[in-house]
């Protein structure tokens, strides 16, 4: 019988240490691939020795820096993700998980396409604020110089009766941009997040029966509950399938848009199988490292209901 869960809160601290972890450790093999194929890279190179060396010091300096600044940006995302969530989640509902035991059985499409894209808008919002009103005092700013540049050239030349408009249509595009920004982007982002989310639960409810879903396992932690163990080949077999199916549709549609039926067969095979070993070997990497993480840094917690 499938039991219906919903989170309703998840623990920010627990939360961000491990999402933070994890992907420092996932930064650090990327850093030794990086290093590897720079020395590849030098020792096809005949006699660059010097080369060589920067390489190698490049390839060292990323081994540290790469990590690090993974971690703590993931830090601060992290933290910022899991208290937008809680505070959406009291308005909008939870993430709700259609439970068989420790098995997900299904996921209700619109809870987890509604909470996952309301947040998708949020930090759209915030990214707007920034990128939209820093552009915009970019712009108002040039717009301010340019009469001012325009009169000391007409004066350098004694002109008379100049007259530059740019002024003008640099504010127009200074408040354009700042709409674009903090308006349009996160209706467009809310609008594309919600079909992407609603198109995974779809279609993991389609094909779970078939492969078997994400099992996770929990323990209880005072009034939530920690995530103690997710299963490795269920959670990459399970979500790689379903990216499989998404890379195909994806691939399918963008050789379409080329009006090249082969091209959008050829798209449909390499996007499915291209997706689906990526995303096994994300997601296993990522349930390897959570389950050697958890017994010595502690799990993700939840409140469910």
């Amino acid at each position: 019988m499938v039991d219906i869960k919903e989170i309703k809160h998840i623990r920010a601290a627990p939360f961000t240490l491990m999402t933070s972890s994890i992907h420092a450790i996932l930064a650090f093999i990327g850093a030794i691939l990086i290093l590897l194929s720079f020395g590849a890279l030098a020792a096809l190179i005949p006699g660059a020795g010097l080369f060589a060396g920067f390489m190698a010091a490049v390839g060292f300096s990323i081994i540290i820096l790469l990590p690090l600044t993974s971690f703590f940006l993931n830090i601060m995302y992290a933290f910022i993700l899991a208290l937008i969530y809680n505070l959406l989640a009291p308005k909008v509902g939870g993430i709700k998980l259609g439970m068989e035991g420790e098995e997900v059985k299904t996921i209700p499409v619109v809870p987890f396409a509604l909470i996952l894209s309301c947040v998708v808008v949020v930090l759209t919002f915030i990214t707007g604020l920034y990128v939209g009103l820093g552009g915009s005092s970019v712009l108002s700013f040039i717009s301010g110089v340019i009469p001012i540049a325009g009169a000391v050239a007409a004066n350098a030349t004694n002109a008379t009766g100049a007259t530059l408009p740019t002024g003008g249509l640099m504010g127009a595009i200074s408040g354009m941009w700042a709409l674009f920004w903090i308006i349009i982007m996160p209706i467009a982002a809310f609008i594309g997040s919600f079909i992407g989310y609603a198109l995974f639960a779809v279609f993991y409810n389609f094909m779970i029966p078939k492969v078997g879903g994400i099992k996770l396992i929990f323990a209880e932690a005072g009034t939530a509950f920690e995530l103690t163990n997710i299963p490795v080949v269920p959670a990459a077999l399970s979500i790689s399938v379903v990216m499989l199916v998404l890379g195909a549709i994806y691939g399918f549609v963008a050789g379409i848009m080329t009006g090249d039926i082969l091209v959008a067969i050829i798209g449909l095979i390499t996007y499915a199988i291209g997706w689906f070993i990526m995303y096994f070997i994300i997601v296993a990497l990522a349930t390897v490292l959570y389950n050697f993480l958890q017994p010595r840094i502690g799990g993700v917690k939840l409140e469910l209901e």
